[in-house]
């Protein structure tokens, strides 16, 4: 069985998209997933699947939760191994070390042109700092993130592909428990 990570892009964020965890785990369970696990209220789940995980996985979840649950949004899925691989291919390990809550990987549904990425970069008004690796998008907010005029929706539009993002932190504590 394969270790996923599922993180669902827009929810429980300011009544928009509710869902509680238990109702995440006992609909991931009811599809057959063993050893369902959440880590807090901003839709992070780990599981284990007998299948493959990747886009077909990614839209099953997708379809299910509309259907189950009311909740339409994009899952996006990694393995525990393509979990560690983005952290280790993580640009920024002072950032990580030092500053945890302000580095943010985006984990998209497609890796990003360069030029997308090159222009993105060029776009940027403040301080923060943007790499892309694969499908993951590692940003750096120095100044915070709730003040900053690079938003989801401004890295999804320059990306060209939908993503969720999660800090350090999180990113850190869904690993630790995929291997736990």
């Amino acid at each position: 069985m394969t270790t996923c990570i599922a993180l669902l892009r827009a929810v429980n964020l300011g009544g928009h998209n509710k869902i509680a965890m238990s109702a995440l785990r006992e609909c991931l369970g009811q599809l057959g997933f063993a050893d369902v696990r959440t880590v807090v209220q901003s839709g992070n789940a780990v599981f284990r699947a007998s299948g493959r995980a990747g886009p077909a996985l990614e839209r099953r979840l997708e379809l299910e939760a509309a259907k189950r649950l009311g909740l339409v949004t994009d899952f996006l899925v990694r393995t525990a191994d393509e979990w560690q691989a983005l952290i280790a291919a993580n640009p920024f390990p002072t950032e990580a070390r030092l500053d945890p809550g302000h580095l943010v990987v985006m984990c998209l549904k497609d890796a990003p042109a360069a030029g997308a990425v090159k222009a993105l970069q060029g776009a940027i008004t403040g301080r923060e700092v943007v790499r892309a690796v694969g499908r993951q998008a590692y940003v750096v907010y120095p100044d915070g993130i709730g003040t900053s005029r690079l938003t989801t929706a401004m890295l999804e539009t320059r990306l060209g592909t939908r993503g969720t993002g999660r800090n350090w932190n999180t990113v850190l504590k869904l690993a630790a428990l995929a291997v736990g």
